[in-house]
């Protein structure tokens, strides 16, 4: 295996965090808010390709800068060779880290059971068997572990908190937003977190020369936003978005669905979830527009 190195003109080593720990504890959840920080997170990997990972993000020219890695006993049969791989990134002098998550029996057992799945370890024995045998096995990773996190007593979000005041840096983590129109007779979108409607304006439909347009089109746009209330809505809506984006970030949400209706999602949900998302973006937040039902009629 070729040594890389860091100087110039030479490709640059990733920073490297390897996650582990015992099964139910939150390695997933770590694993996907270290993701949203925009970390590459590879799940289950054998140890022994952990060199050869740090090897392939080096040579990306910077675009694979930070790499996770999960290692875990679903591949036991591999987790011998972590010693081996540990002592290369050592003499190769690669940044790493071991972030290790565990929580009580008692804490395991109730996961465990409320999943109704087995304990990987355990065999045909009782799921207490299988964490016995699984903390003996790490035992030794967890004693060089550069951060332990209990999770016994954490949900989900109080854990994604923990791991953003490590890994983000001096980075807010971002929000990125869908805001998606659409209109009512076809039903409520499922993935939607926020729901406005629109109805309270007047129809362009009822319109003859606007009829035939969308509320992409600048002339839709101005007639709705000519209407009494449009802008107000528009502007306070704006603003209570900003307020529950920030709680957002604060309690490790990532992704929201801003769904705007109309009757039929072709005319004014349309011309404000262009104008609610040209706000957002200008805002900070990473913005994308569905127009769910436009064209559908």
């Amino acid at each position: 295996m070729d040594t890389v190195t860091d100087g110039p003109g030479e490709a640059v080593i990733p920073e490297l965090v390897i996650i582990s720990g015992m099964s139910g504890a939150g390695r997933s959840t770590a694993a996907k808010c270290l993701e949203d920080l925009g970390w590459f997170v590879v799940d289950n990997l054998p140890p022994a390709l952990i060199p050869t990972m740090v090897d392939l993000g080096a040579r990306s020219q910077g675009n694979v800068a930070r790499i996770a890695v999960v290692v875990d006993v679903r591949g036991r049969r591999f987790f011998d060779n972590l010693k081996q791989s540990l002592a290369d990134l050592a003499q190769r002098q690669v940044k790493r880290r071991i972030v290790y998550l565990e929580a009580s029996d008692e804490a395991l057992v109730r996961r465990f059971e409320s999943v109704r799945r087995p304990h990987p370890l355990q065999g045909d024995g009782r799921i207490v068997d299988g964490i016995a045998a699984e903390r003996d096995l790490l035992r030794e990773l967890r004693g060089d572990a550069d951060l332990v996190i209990d999770t016994s007593g954490l949900n989900v979000h109080e854990l994604r908190a923990k791991l953003d005041a490590r890994f983000a840096g001096d980075e807010e983590p971002e929000l990125r937003a869908t805001v998606m129109s659409f209109g009512y007779k076809y039903g409520l979108p499922v993935d939607a977190d926020l729901v406005a409607d629109c109805r309270f304006l007047p129809n362009p439909h009822w319109v003859p020369e606007l009829r035939p347009y969308n509320g992409t089109s600048p002339q839709v746009s101005e007639y709705v936003f000519d209407q009494p209330g449009a802008k107000e809505f528009l502007d306070r809506y704006a603003e209570l978005l900003q307020l529950i984006a920030a709680g957002y970030r604060r309690e490790g949400k990532r992704y929201v669905t801003i769904a705007i209706g109309c009757t039929g999602g072709k005319h004014r949900s349309v011309a404000v979830s262009e104008k609610l998302a040209r706000r957002l973006s200008g805002a900070g937040v990473e913005t994308v527009v569905v127009h769910r039902d436009m064209g559908r009629e």
